[in-house]
């Protein structure tokens, strides 16, 4: 408490006053605490001066003494605090100063993560190829090793599940001789062999097979977890044969030798990483890594699109920063003070890791030991005496400016650890002493600050939010042992990024722990994985799958084409009497009426033949009232010729008496062109006395009574079979119409003679499949899924039209639904968290199955549609949507390109030709906006169908257009037979 008042209310050592930073060098560049300036020094308060108050009641004299002792003491404080100040000037950042670093270290961060740059780059930006942070549903029993040092530790650590997750930790440091450091590299990896093995001897272990991480802190390049190859030896090691080497298969190598014990190597990590995923076990938000003690790094997880030396843009992986060669081209020139310059000369790597030595507990005692000797030398302290203590490199350590520092007896601390130095400091020394640390650990803390701020933009701009949530998991001696530090850094943070709201977390016994946890993570990946893959699996189609599927198809063709065996028929194969395609002589006005849901068009069409063909339209859409769909047959059907009525008075045509083409969406047995009767009503109609009926009839009959105009109803159609005329007048190739959509359907031109339904041999006819309803028997149970049995289940049609809901619109976000639901429950989604919305059937529209599996949508904005649906989504959630999106609506397309092979082959066999060329008119929702389903169809069509050359033509307005075209088509073929 003491310490902060003090701070607050002296300007604190880190800041620049508002004042003197418009005068500061561009070189000043540190982190502000307080913008308080410091207030000139003040004279006696009146209560004090030598003329003493008038009042008769005097103040006893030893309480005079007491407060004038005090009151010197605070003013020599501030005199010394205020000298060193100026002398360290350079020392003390401005807020500004900070956010420059800031946006400089993102700079740097970028250049690192560019395939261009990062060869050149001083912040090396280095992949881990470590993809995923605890999700809290680890389990398992976990060797660690944690070599980074003389001492390495070697851990097992057991992840319960009993009521709590839990984490139970053993472990025994073994030591490393010098000759083995500095000997060959195979003796080390023996000797650490050796260690492990006797370590499993004692926990009893030897006899399992268990998982190990192994935390291995030195410079390091990854291409996978499991490998790692040392770039270069640190910390005094120098075994020889290993730099260049992967020191996964030397230590696999060496164990291997011993065949004592077997274990399995997952991951390799740095103790960076190892801090992140430590802390990630207990707060699942962490994703930053941060050591600040003897060195100091950053880990962090970036979008895997931003990392261009990694393949693949889709999800995340861990960065190691090695932030502690930051300025190493220069770039904090105008930061570094001459004792930073003198420091690193006489440093083991002169000119390297130039940003670690500016912050890191190695490097803060010697700091300060080189300005109190040139302040000692320029007479400022010790009254000029210098010892050769002082002068001795390594004398003043980190662990003393901590001491120093501490609120309570850090003066006495001063005291003692300078008298050991073999000065002998005043009280003002003691003061300036104390100061001069604060400043350099306030520049440390400040600095640190900033380059985490860095990276605290760069998530919260990945991530897309105005206000990022984070946890920072944090460790090293100097953040953990010094009294101000970690405060400091905390709130210099909170002030340079105020749109961060930051959860700073100590790790426990980071490095080795979280070696073990990334193993855990990687076993973990690895069963869901399988897991995962076992279940998309049942949505993957062999060739020979879909050559059987064609088959079956083909089969079911002919069932319903035969008059035997057409009753028993799921694939209906019904006649549509339509003879023939457009010949582009067609000519005349035409109205087309398209009556398929709860809104209905009019349309007027007008076909010109001859070298400027053409065919314009003009439509009206009405809407009909609940009332009337669930109303009398009557009411229905004298609403759509009021509806007709209007249209013509709108276009000026009542007195024509034209012909009409009706598509009419609904089950329908045909008996000639103009005949339709209905089978039964769907999509919400009910009115009654219509089913059993003849549709056409009941039109026609509704004209009579209104008795304004006529018109001559000449057709009555489904929409698959406008999809083909629309795309047949375009080309005259086109023969067959598919329709995949909401729903999905398929009509052909199929030889009169094989039509058995109709009488008549000679020509063609086009043949409405109805090829929603194969598999209604069962033909296809073998690759139908428990998910696919589910969706029918809770259909309205249970047990009808399967294939439709395998393939088409209206199914295949409740397919994804419940796999997702599956897979949350398995604890693969959502960490195992269902959400109400999930719960409620159709949520999962078809359309964000198109949106997801965008090529151009980063996971983002699939995060977003999750979002929507009150899924809190990470971003390997996100991946695992997408792959489930991905092996359903491939399925899909590959059933889909299955039966129109059916359809071309059989027409191909029709016509006895070795090979056909055709063009299929197509239409619908899947077809159009999905993404890849056209390609992967297309794709299959090739491959089931390698006799045909099939081309696939986009339709517009089949359903109208086509509605027309085949009234215009039959009004021809009434001309030429007249």
């Amino acid at each position: 408490g003491r310490e902060s008042h003090r701070e607050d209310t002296v300007q604190a050592p880190g800041v620049a006053s508002e004042k003197s930073s418009a005068l500061a060098p561009a070189c000043s560049l540190l982190l502000p605490l307080s913008a308080r300036t410091l207030s000139p020094a003040r004279p006696l308060p009146s209560s004090l001066s030598p003329s003493l108050s008038l009042s008769s009641t005097k103040p006893p004299a030893k309480m005079i003494a007491a407060q004038v002792l005090a009151y010197f003491f605070t003013e020599l404080k501030q005199d010394q605090v205020k000298k060193i100040d100026k002398y360290l000037y350079a020392a003390r950042l401005s807020d500004d100063t900070l956010r420059d670093v800031m946006n400089r270290f993102r700079t740097e961060m970028e250049k690192g993560l560019a395939r261009d740059t990062n060869p050149t780059a001083t912040v090396k930006m280095l992949p881990t190829f470590v993809r995923s942070t605890p999700d809290g549903s680890e389990k398992g029993d976990f060797l660690a090793l944690d070599l980074g040092g003389s001492n390495f530790r070697i851990l097992r650590v057991k992840v319960s599940h009993e009521r709590q997750q839990k984490v139970e930790m053993e472990s025994q440091i073994y030591s490393t001789p010098e000759d083995i450091i500095h000997g060959s590299g195979s003796r080390l990896f023996e000797h650490v062999a050796e260690c492990l093995g006797d370590f499993m001897e004692k926990q009893e272990i030897k006899d399992k097979k268990l998982p190990l991480g192994f935390t291995f802190s030195f410079p390091c390049r990854q291409s996978k977890v499991d490998e790692s190859i040392l770039i270069t030896w640190t910390k005094g090691f120098k075994a020889s044969g290993v730099e260049g080497s992967d020191v996964v298969k030397l230590l696999r190598k060496a164990i291997d030798k011993k065949a004592e014990y077997d274990v399995d190597i997952m991951a390799v990590v740095n103790d960076t990483v190892g801090t992140m995923m430590t802390c990630g076990f207990d707060d699942q938000r962490c994703e930053v890594g941060l050591i600040i003690g003897t060195g100091t790094n950053a880990c962090y997880m970036e979008e895997l699109r931003h990392i261009d030396l990694v393949e693949g843009d889709e999800g995340r992986m861990c960065i190691n920063t090695e932030w502690g060669a930051f300025g190493d081209d220069g770039s904090l020139e105008d930061i570094r003070t001459e004792f930073d310059r003198e420091l690193d000369r006489g440093s083991l790597n002169p000119g390297k890791q130039l940003f670690e030595k500016l912050i890191s507990g190695m490097y803060m005692g010697e700091l300060v030991r080189l300005i109190l000797v040139k302040m000692a030398k320029e007479g400022l302290l010790f009254e000029g005496n210098i010892t050769p203590e002082l002068l001795t490199k390594g004398k003043l350590e980190t662990k003393h400016v901590s001491a120093i520092e501490k609120s309570k007896g850090g003066l006495s601390k001063a005291e003692e650890i300078l008298t050991r130095l073999g000065l002998e400091p005043s009280e003002e020394d003691c003061i300036a002493v104390q100061h001069v640390c604060a400043i350099v650990s306030f520049r440390s803390a400040n600095l640190s600050a900033a380059a985490l701020g860095a990276i605290l933009t760069q998530l919260r701009h990945n991530k897309g939010v105005p206000r990022l949530r984070t946890t920072v998991g944090m460790d090293g001696s100097l953040y953990k042992m010094h009294p101000q530090f970690a405060r400091r850094f905390q709130k210099t943070v909170r002030r340079l990024v105020p749109d961060c709201e930051v959860r700073f977390l100590l790790s426990e016994s980071g490095s080795g722990k979280g070696a073990a946890m990334v193993t855990a993570v990687a076993e973990r990946l690895v069963s869901q994985r399988k897991e995962m893959d076992k279940t998309l699996a049942t949505f993957t189609l062999t060739r020979e799958q879909l050559f059987q599927v064609k088959g079956r198809l083909r089969k079911e063709m002919e069932m319903g084409l035969q008059k035997k065996t057409h009753e028993a028929a799921t694939v209906k194969m019904l006649p549509t009497f339509v003879r023939s395609t457009p010949d582009g002589t067609e000519n005349g006005d035409f109205v087309a009426l398209d009556l398929g849901g709860t809104n209905f068009r009019v349309l007027l069409v007008k076909i010109r033949s001859g070298k400027r063909r053409s065919v314009e339209m003009h439509n009206k859409i009405y809407a009909i009232p609940l009332e009337v769909m669930q109303g009398t047959g009557e009411e229905l059907f004298d609403h759509i010729v009021h509806c007709i009525s209007d249209f013509l008075d709108y276009m000026g045509m009542k007195g024509a008496r034209l012909p009409l083409g009706f598509t009419f969406s609904f089950p329908c047995e045909q008996r000639s062109l103009d005949e339709g009767i209905l089978l039964k009503w769907t999509k919400g109609f009910k009115a009654t006395d219509c089913e059993g009926e003849d549709v056409v009839t009941m039109l026609r009959d509704a004209i009579k009574r209104r008795d304004e105009f006529e018109l001559d109803i000449v057709s009555i159609v489904n929409d698959t079979v406008g999809t083909m005329m629309t795309c047949a007048y375009e080309d005259p190739l086109c023969e067959v119409g598919m329709i995949v959509g909401t729903g999905s359907n398929t009509c052909y031109m199929e030889e009169a003679r094989n039509t058995e339904t109709v009488p008549g041999d000679e020509g063609l006819m086009c043949v409405n499949m109805e090829w929603g309803a194969f598999g209604d028997n069962g033909c296809l149970d073998d690759i139908r899924t428990e998910y696919d049995n589910a969706v029918d289940d809770l259909s309205l049609n249970q047990g009808k039209q399967k294939y439709e809901k395998m393939i088409s619109g209206m199914y295949l976000g409740e397919i994804v639904r419940n796999v997702v639901i599956d897979f949350t429950r398995r604890g693969f989604l959502f960490r195992g968290q269902i959400s109400e919305r999930l719960k409620t059937r159709s949520i999962f529209e078809t359309k964000f199955l198109s949106q997801i599996e965008s090529d151009r949508l980063a996971l983002l904005q699939v995060r977003a549609i999750l979002q929507n649906l009150g899924l809190d989504s990470t971003c390997d959630d996100s991946i695992i949507v997408k792959e489930v999106c991905g092996a359903v609506s491939r399925r899909a397309a590959q059933l889909c390109g299955a039966g129109m092979a059916a359809v071309v082959d059989k027409i191909r066999e029709n016509r006895g030709l070795d090979r056909l060329a055709i063009t299929v008119g197509v239409d619908g929702t899947l077809y159009k906006l999905h993404p890849h389903f056209s390609k992967i169809m297309h794709e299959t069509v090739r491959e089931l169908a390698p006799d045909c050359d099939v081309t696939f033509l986009l339709s517009e307005d089949g359903s109208g257009k086509g509605a027309a075209l085949i009234t215009a088509v039959a009004c021809r073929l009434r001309e030429s037979t007249a």
